[in-house]
């Protein structure tokens, strides 16, 4: 008698713990609508932004330090047709 009480808890306990989720559940729709602190626009912004500054002081690195130039000369438009014409010079 007393193993039906058990069951008879467990399966109470169950379908509490079922409710409780679905209202979990329904809160997070609830919540879908409403509106970010950060927008994505902002993110894929920051993002593109960050490689170009990645890009830029990469590059100034490997020419300055690692190629033994100036690392504001890999701005100007001369250094970058050199780096092109030693690559199409190779092929």
């Amino acid at each position: 008698m007393q193993e039906l009480n058990k069951n008879e808890k467990q399966k109470t306990q169950r379908y509490k713990g079922r409710e409780e989720s679905s209202k979990v559940e329904k809160k997070k729709l609830i919540h879908r609508g409403t509106k970010r602190s950060f927008p994505i626009w902002l993110r894929l912004l920051l993002l593109v932004c960050g490689i170009i500054v990645c890009f830029a002081v990469g590059t100034m690195i490997g020419y300055g330090v690692l190629g033994d130039g100036k690392p504001m000369n890999v701005f100007e438009k001369e250094t970058w047709t050199h780096i092109i014409d030693l690559v199409e010079k190779e092929k």
